[in-house]
Order: structure tokens, then sequence, then C-alpha cells
């Protein structure tokens, strides 16, 4: 099963730009897409083969996710049903049948770190909570923009960047305790090495330089481990400042 997942940063932008060329022949089996800032009916994306499944937010543009699956999903859920958490369309669930997918948007904490608070203590541990109760179930994937660099490996300048949004301490020890909750980075099993990043600044020659963040991940339960055939970021992906990421699991 091959799943992708891409914040494009806008879906009627990234459309525009031909981000629906490359999803329509990426081979995927699951597509997940991250701040989609649309409704449906705003978005002209044909996948043939695919049905279409969204979590938009109450707020006009604003963030939003979706999905596009070949298989016929058992159930889909949107968001985690703590209604103070779900009005920004930040996740949806498709329970398939031998795992469920999660895409979600991780809220970003912010300048000056104006949302940190609510990422620590309410956010990051609601999340992880969510995605243990759905593994009890059935194994999980989830991935999508989770807002934070994980390593100082993760991104190209670490120091320059201690106790900005996404790469502050807090966040770091949120993603600590996904590992510790059960769940496995994929694109780590293949790849320990710097320099991979899924993420750059809109700033001249700043991409091509790769002067970029890893904000984007594939996480899978520690019982799909077995599974994992492979995982990749997609870093001439062009139509976001943010590129794909991919993984392959063994049926």
């Amino acid at each position: 099963m091959h799943i992708v997942s891409w914040n494009v940063n806008g879906l009627r932008a990234c459309l525009r730009k031909g981000g629906g060329e490359w999803l329509a022949g990426c081979g995927a089996d699951v597509i997940c897409l991250q701040e989609t800032r649309a409704m449906p009916e705003q978005v002209d994306l044909e996948l043939p083969g695919y049905t279409a499944h969204w979590n938009p937010a109450q707020k006009p543009g604003y963030s939003g996710v979706a999905m596009w699956t070949r298989q016929e999903p058992v159930s889909v859920i949107q968001g985690m049903d703590i209604v103070e958490l779900d009005t920004e369309g930040r996740v949806l669930t498709l329970e398939l049948d031998d795992c469920h997918v999660v895409t979600v948007y991780t809220p970003n904490s912010q300048r000056e770190l104006a949302r940190l608070d609510y990422r620590q203590n309410r956010w990051d541990p609601e999340f992880l909570s969510y995605v243990q109760g759905l593994d009890r179930k059935k194994p999980v994937v989830f991935c999508g923009d989770l807002n934070v660099s994980h390593k100082e490996i993760d991104l190209a300048n670490p120091k320059s960047n201690r106790r900005n949004a996404g790469f502050t301490d807090e966040e770091r020890a949120s993603f600590d305790l996904i590992l510790a909750g059960g769940f496995v980075d994929s694109f780590r099993e293949f790849e320990t090495g710097g320099g991979h990043y899924s993420w750059w600044s809109n700033r001249k020659g700043v991409r091509e330089r790769n002067v970029g963040w890893r904000l984007d991940y594939v996480l899978v339960s520690d019982k799909l481990r077995p599974r994992l055939e492979a995982a990749a970021i997609h870093p001439e992906v062009m139509g976001s400042d943010h590129c794909p990421v991919s993984v392959t699991l063994a049926r």
C-alpha cells in the first residue's frame, strides 16, 4: 500500500501550479492533503479511480484536510470528537480493512510562540491519545505537516532557530512522546542522515540552496514496522512551499 502526504498550502493554488498532474500520476493508494484552504465545491480536481473525503475548516480559506482513496473506507471520521479542537479542520481518518489512515495538520506555534501553550497542553496530548485509541482497534498510519523538526539534522540551521516555532524544546519533546507512545518515524527507518527537508521559505534562492526544515512525516504503529518497505521525501515536486512525503507498506 502506497500512501502520499502533502501540505499543498492552498489546494486551488497548488493545482494552478501543476500539482494536480503530480497527484494524478503518483500511483498512491491513499492521498492525504493538508492546508487545503477550500471547500470541496471550490476545487476542480478529478482523480479517476479515487473517492474524495474532506474535513474543511469552519473559517473560509483556512486550514483544512482531505483524502483520496482507491479503497472504499469502512468508515470516515472528521476530527477527533473534541468540539474546541475540531473547528479548524485539522484531522481526517479513514478506516480501511486492515488499518486506519489519518491525515493531520498540526497547529503552528506561531510568531512569539503565541500558540505554543495550546499546542503543548491541548493539541499534542489529545492527538496522541486519539491515534493511540485508534491503534487499539487497528494499526494506524498518520501523516501530515506536524509543524516540528524533531532533531537538529531535521533543519538546516538548528542553532539560529532554537526557540522559534517548529524547533522549541516543548514541540520536540511532544514528538518524543509520539515515538514513545507506540509509533515509528518511517523516514528514519531508512535514512539516518541530514539534509532531507520538506519545507522551504519562499524567499528567493532558499529552496535552491536546500535551506529547509523537515516538518512533514509519515508515522506508523510499531506493529506495522515489519511491513515498511520504503519511505521518501520528494523535494523535486513543486506547487507548494512543502513537498510530498510517502510511505510504502507491504500488503
